[in-house]
């Protein structure tokens, strides 16, 4: 079960990085390389980045909620 845990830990924790890096910030992002640079320079918040920011937040939270959980457990 620990290992199963962790696993799935590692996952969400490696999910939760890609999600930030494909935001576009200041001088674009890796999320130029899928068309979000374009998009978000013609007409300000696309659909697509107000996806990419709803899960980011998600996976953020779930990593944090894992984060407490994994603690309590192992410890």
């Amino acid at each position: 079960m620990e290992l199963a845990l962790s696993i799935l830990y590692v996952i969400v924790g490696a999910g939760t990085v890609f999600l930030v890096l494909l935001h576009s910030g200041k001088g674009g992002g890796l999320s130029d390389m899928f068309g979000g640079g374009l998009g978000a320079s013609a007409a300000g918040s696309t659909q697509v980045e107000r996806n990419l920011d709803r899960l980011t937040v998600v996976a953020s939270l779930l990593f944090t909620f894992m984060t407490v959980g994994l603690a309590f457990f192992l410890g």
